[in-house]
């Protein structure tokens, strides 16, 4: 058996002061907005505080045969109780008049191989599409390129280096063709680092979502990877609303949260927008009493950020939102999202949600029933009200 991935996850004190974000514009006019890089917390949390053991054997590396045929293990946070079921039961989850808010992003084929003017190997990983011309990657070679420098990828796609920003490169594109169509000509899916193997053709389908629309993410909002079209078409005829929003996940999802002292840490930031559709259907649902159910833990970043003065409003921005427990939710009722990262910031965004204690027993029993776990894997349920409120 392979080693497991090492530490606990135990609970911890709750902390205070959620993070401010500059006030948003009226509704429907949307307009640049930032979160601050991390929230003020009474006591610092660290990274121990969000550690577990699992067995490697558990990280899935192959989707399901069926989308909707993974595991969901539903949690009712009241109760403290876990039931056991497929994602096909997620019907049994919702009420008419619930909302579903899903993240409609769409994944590039971000990793370009090629070389450098040297000769040497290089490669690529586009971390955002600035314009039609322009792009930050990651850039892994012997040595760093210079500014001023060609990259040449796929033996005729020509990129120059125009300088770093940060741990990113800033690349311009030569030539006529835009970056997302060379991209989709040239570039590869770029899988979670977890996955032992190269992408093939079944990820270009199954590592995204079936309502993907905007092009832009690293990385699949991977709660939405379980719905079927037939899913949507169903939930919505028994009465549950579907609104979208977009968040364009990067790179810094995977990246490893380097200090122990987690008021330490700079969230990565994300472009998001969320529309005066959404703004309206969600308080038409919530004078109804029904909930709002984020679909993965980008729509509830993206939600949380639009609503940071305590009402929710359209906005278009970039968001550095950093949830830890402690954090008080304004927008998102429940959350379906799947299993995470030990000592991840999505981890921590879902124990903020459920509750640290409720998490930790949560993620205990579905290593010990056997779930799978990260982007292919199963799901959970975590419900805040319960279907009967």
């Amino acid at each position: 058996m392979d080693a497991p991935i090492r530490g606990q996850l135990v609970p911890a004190a709750a902390l205070i002061g959620p993070a401010i974000m500059d006030e948003c514009p009226p509704l429907g006019k949307p307009r640049l907005v930032r979160a601050p890089d991390r929230t003020h917390n009474a006591r610092p949390m660290t990274l121990d505080d969000f550690d577990y053991d699992l067995p490697a054997e558990l990280i899935a590396q192959e989707p399901a045969p069926d989308r909707a045929g993974s595991r969901l293990l539903r949690v009712d946070v009241a109760s403290g109780r876990f039931q056991d079921g497929l994602f096909r039961d997620l019907p049994g989850c919702v009420r008419p008049g619930d909302l579903l808010v899903f993240n409609d992003t769409r994944v590039i084929k971000a990793r370009l191989h090629g070389v450098k003017d040297t000769g040497g190997r290089v490669e690529a990983l586009i971390e955002r599409v600035l314009d039609d011309r322009e792009a930050l990657a990651q850039v892994s070679a012997s040595h760093s390129p210079k500014p001023g420098s060609r990259l040449t990828f796929a033996e005729a796609v020509v990129a120059e280096v125009l300088g770093r920003e940060g741990e990113f490169f800033r690349l311009r594109f030569v030539g006529d063709t835009g970056v997302l169509e060379i991209l989709e000509r040239h570039g590869e899916l770029p899988l979670p680092p977890y996955i032992g193997r190269t992408a093939q053709a079944q990820d270009e389908r199954r590592y995204q979502t079936v309502y993907a629309r905007h092009a832009g993410a690293v990385a699949a909002p991977t709660a939405g990877l379980h719905f079927t079209e037939g899913m949507i078409a169903d939930l919505e005829a028994m009465g549950v609303l579907v609104r979208r929003i977009t968040l364009h996940v990067g790179a810094g999802t995977f990246q490893p949260v380097r200090v122990h002292d987690l008021s330490e840490h700079r969230m990565h930031s994300e472009r998001f927008e969320v529309s005066a559709e959404v703004v309206d259907t969600v308080a038409q649902v919530r004078a109804a009493g029904g909930r709002v159910i984020a679909v993965g833990t980008t729509s509830i970043r993206a939600l949380e950020s639009a609503a940071a003065d305590g009402n929710l409003h359209a906005c278009s921005g970039e968001t550095r939102l950093f949830i830890t427990p402690g954090y008080e939710f304004k927008v998102v009722d429940a959350l379906l999202t799947n299993f995470h990262l030990p000592r991840s910031t999505l981890l921590m965004l879902v124990s903020a949600f459920g509750g640290m204690e409720t998490i930790r027993r949560a993620y205990a029993h579905a290593i010990e029933a056997r779930y799978r776990f990260f982007s292919y894997g199963d799901a959970m349920f975590i419900d805040r009200r319960g279907v009967s409120a």
